[in-house]
């Protein structure tokens, strides 16, 4: 059974940095491509930071050059390292594991709440 568990989320201010780990189990790491997605109130999931199977990172326009997506495959473990935060990225960000060719998500976390303020 896939698990993934999110933690890490919080408030900090504009400006400041906060990274998310999300510890995946049940599967072994060539099995899905790994990313993350966000949601913020009144407004619809985005695709944030995502792996391909060649360990390609690809980042939403609206983060690239301040987040950045690690997997360490010995501890398990996907990061989201986000620096440089603004009030826009407040949302819940959810860990994803993903057909590696659809794309389609097969499993998601149960969410981490980040919440930047000005």
């Amino acid at each position: 059974q896939v698990q993934l568990v999110e933690s890490g989320g919080g408030s900090v201010q504009a400006g400041g940095s906060l990274r998310l780990s999300c510890a995946y189990s049940g599967y072994t790491y060539s099995t899905y491509c790994m990313g993350w997605f966000r949601q913020a109130p009144g407004k619809e999931r985005e695709r944030v930071a995502t792996l391909d199977s060649f360990s390609n990172r690809r980042y939403a326009d609206s983060v690239k050059g301040r987040f950045a997506i690690t997997l360490d495959n010995a501890k398990r473990t996907l990061y989201l390292q986000m620096n440089s935060l603004k009030p826009d990225d407040t949302a819940m960000y959810y860990c994803v594991a993903r057909d590696c060719y659809s794309g389609s998500v097969r499993a998601w976390g149960q969410g981490a709440q980040v919440t930047v303020s000005s």
